[in-house]
């Protein structure tokens, strides 16, 4: 007799070319790029989340990249006022400060820092959220970012599947090296749940056909269908019941692990969360000669560990041990 099945998992081929703990990623995209590189950050992976802010669709990431790799700040006079805070549209609204000159230093910065991280980039993961977007209604160009402005200033509109191929083209010809596409399991609710599936469904196509083509480079991982078809649950959601849990991020994030990392890598990170796992840990005495110990012990694992910068934890238990004097 078979044995019974209640879940339909995803089966992921592991990667030819897995990455390892020396390769440097960018993560760029929408809200759930987020989560997958505070978990990789967790874990000690090299990693650049979003350096001009968080991006929904392709345009707007196709956009930023093209800023960063040109270094093109913008001027002071295309900066807006709002609530006090210069903005731009193309970019975040965490970017902005209280004077012209002020933001234009800080998106310069930014585009900066993305700009170098996309230089030495050996991966570069882009999750994409929707395939709306909102153009100014006067001057027709795609904004990035609104900035809670009035919606008679925009005009809502779906781009197609070759839009978003595209782009999904031009931010491969911008990355240096490997690309890794994946669609945001966040619902948009706010886009009604029909335009939200249909967004959804046109990412999905452009992402696979520009995936065939550039097929030695470019690869797709299956985050909204993880979400969607293997987990399959409300419990699975924040409360929101848009949002992934984090019960929910850990699972897409180990599934990503499973297909992503070679065994030996795997086998390092596991040391290394155990590391994390013991410097975060708060004792109840932190001068017992037990404890002392302790510290010592993970100073002798963190030595053991090439490759990975583990100097902070270090730091941690060098200065426990000094309370320990």
């Amino acid at each position: 007799m078979d044995s019974m099945k209640f879940r339909t998992e995803i089966d992921i081929k592991p990667w030819s070319e897995p990455i390892d703990y020396s390769h440097n990623i960018v993560c760029l995209g929408s809200c759930f790029a987020t989560n997958i590189a505070e978990e990789l950050s967790r874990r000690k992976f090299r990693v650049v989340a979003f350096p001009t802010g968080i991006l929904f669709n392709p345009a707007s990431i196709a956009q930023s990249m093209r800023q960063m790799v040109a270094m093109q700040t913008p001027n002071a006079e295309e900066l807006m006022d709002v609530e006090g805070r210069y903005v731009h549209y193309n970019f975040h609204s965490a970017l902005g400060r209280d004077t012209r000159e002020d933001t234009i230093t800080t998106i310069g910065t930014a585009l900066q820092r993305g700009k170098e991280a996309l230089e030495s980039a050996d991966m570069v993961i882009v999750t994409l959220g929707t395939a709306w977007v909102y153009r100014l209604a006067d001057g027709g160009a795609v904004v990035a970012n609104c900035h809670k402005q009035p919606q008679r200033l925009f005009r809502r509109e779906l781009l197609t599947v070759e839009e978003c191929v595209a782009q999904l083209e031009e931010i491969v010809a911008l990355a240096p090296r490997r690309v890794l596409f994946t669609v945001s399991p966040v619902r948009h609710v706010g886009e009604g749940l029909e335009d939200n599936s249909l967004s959804k469904a046109i990412l999905r196509v452009a992402v696979d056909i520009v995936c065939r083509r550039n097929a030695v480079r470019v690869a797709y991982f299956p985050s909204y269908e993880i979400l969607i078809d293997d987990l399959r649950d409300y419990r699975f959601y924040a409360e929101d019941l848009a949002h992934p849990s984090r019960q929910a991020v850990e699972y897409i994030v180990e599934k990503f692990c499973d297909a992503a990392l070679s065994p030996k890598t795997k086998t390092t990170m596991a040391k290394v969360e155990g590391i994390v796992r013991a410097v975060n840990h708060r004792p109840n005495n932190p001068r017992s000669e037990a404890y002392r110990t302790f510290c010592k012990a993970q100073l002798r694992a963190i030595a053991e560990i090439e490759g990975v910068d583990l100097s902070e934890e270090k730091r941690a238990m060098e200065q426990m041990l000094q309370i320990n004097l």
